[in-house]
């Protein structure tokens, strides 16, 4: 039996109902091998991978050859954006750019100048991360009027949070009065 089983474009080339099929499939993602594609490697895999989508492949094109383009192209493009995801963002990268930092951070008895050395990348990452996702929820939340302008804003309930405040359990008027509370 062949290693490599039929090409199929949107199917993943290992059983994914399996434990086996699930790690061997992760272990692909995460191969470091594919930092080091070059561009026109890249561009051949994505060709090919076009080719198939049209049913135009050359004579010859083995499954494998099909496989290892689709790695090529999933670990290094992103698939809704069409861009190249940089190294240290990619699957692929995580070991290699991350395991530095973390031994870095873990190593015993470090001076002040590590201290100072190791702490700022995480927290330039996590920093970048907070600064997105504010960024993204004020400029939604700022530009919301624009997008609707025939819209009115909505008026504060005024009910609402003295009902859900703990300890005011009061009787409201349309409760039916013989209903204990």
């Amino acid at each position: 039996m062949s290693e490599y089983v039929t090409f199929q474009h949107d199917r993943c080339r290992y059983d994914q109902n399996t434990f086996f099929g699930r790690f061997r499939h992760f272990l692909d993602v995460i191969d470091p091998s594919t930092l080091f594609v070059t561009e026109k490697r890249l561009q051949e895999s994505v060709e090919l991978l076009d080719r198939f989508k049209r049913g135009t492949l050359p004579p010859g094109v083995t499954d494998a050859q099909l496989w290892q383009a689709k790695k090529i192209k999933q670990a290094i493009i992103h698939p809704d954006t069409g861009e190249k995801i940089l190294m240290p963002f990619r699957m692929s990268g995580f070991n290699p750019f991350g395991t530095p930092v973390v031994v870095g951070l873990l190593l015993p008895n470090q001076t002040l100048a590590s201290t100072i050395f190791w702490q700022p990348a995480p927290v330039s990452k996590f920093f970048l991360g907070y600064v997105g996702a504010v960024t993204s929820a004020v400029s939604i939340a700022a530009s919301s009027p624009a997008a609707a302008p025939g819209t009115r804003p909505a008026r504060p309930q005024r009910g609402v949070p003295r009902r859900l405040r703990p300890g005011s359990a009061s009787r409201h008027q349309s409760l039916p009065s013989d209903v204990p509370v």
